[in-house]
């Protein structure tokens, strides 16, 4: 295999599972497993992380827009309104939200990378994800943007942190508690791709600045930019099906996917 291909299997593999509930993380764990691969370094993570980042504003582009927008006439016009106070709400809340995975990050991220990240911790931690989805697949609440509470919030932000373990999707821990707090699925759906635009953020801002010294860049800058562009379209793609999943919903599918990745991989790979 091409570094060239391999970088493109890899961008695809990210995109289009960073949005839908199965786990970005643990595929890529899989992936390594089955291909007995080592996966690339920090390069490679902050260019399809920053690429996914892109493709959640594309699709969420008017929604950014208008809470951006909202946050300046409250801030600088003393717009009090009722919209823009939601919208302002809504904003403080996803800041909330944040905070437990960075948090957690922090304290436990080295021992979860060291004790974790196995293929077997993949194969149960998706057999778990199954369950989660399967459990609150008919759910559906009341509560919109408006409705959100604090608590809320952090709960939602502690499920995102248990994320941080591979085979925990993100978007499925997160829309999973948001469906049980009672959130509309349409609202839980986007507070939680919202809750992504400042985790992602926050790791470009912090890893972003050693692409410039380190040699990976710029050795396989070619590949990495594939990977960035197949990363960016299949996110963006997969978002859209998601959306389409969720309005429907048909979440139990995505459990039985689970269930059987994380079968065969405790029965064949752990």
């Amino acid at each position: 295999m091409t570094i060239w291909l391999f970088y493109l299997l890899l961008g695809v593999i990210q995109g289009f599972t960073e949005p839908i509930p199965i786990s970005s993380s643990g595929h890529l764990v899989i992936f390594q497993e089955l291909f007995n691969i080592q996966l690339p370094g920090l390069s490679f993570e902050i260019f399809v992380n920053f690429a996914s980042l892109l493709a959640v504003l594309t699709i969420y582009r008017k929604d950014v827009v208008r809470l951006v927008v909202s946050l300046w006439t409250f801030l600088f016009k003393k717009d009090r309104s009722d919209d823009t106070m939601v919208d302002v709400k809504f904003i403080g809340l996803l800041l909330v939200a944040t905070v437990p995975a960075g948090v957690l990050g922090v304290v436990f991220g080295d021992w979860i990378g060291e004790t974790l990240s196995g293929v077997a911790t993949v194969g149960y931690t998706l057999i778990l994800t199954g369950l989660a989805l399967w459990f609150i697949r008919n759910m559906r609440g009341s509560k919109g943007d408006g409705g959100i509470t604090l608590r809320d919030a952090i709960l939602i932000g502690l499920a995102q942190a248990a994320a941080l373990i591979p085979g925990i999707s993100r978007s499925g821990a997160t829309i999973v508690m948001a469906l049980l707090l009672g959130i509309k699925q349409e609202t839980a759906l986007r507070f939680s791709f919202f809750m992504f635009i400042p985790v992602s953020l926050g790791t470009i801002l912090l890893d972003g600045p050693a692409l410039f010294t380190n040699p990976e860049t710029r050795e396989l800058f070619g590949p990495l930019i594939v990977a960035f562009i197949a990363s960016y379209i299949l996110t963006a793609v997969s978002l859209k099906w998601f959306q389409h999943i969720m309005a429907k919903g048909e979440l139990k599918y995505f459990s039985f996917y689970c269930w059987a990745v994380g079968i065969l991989v405790v029965l064949f790979l752990a």
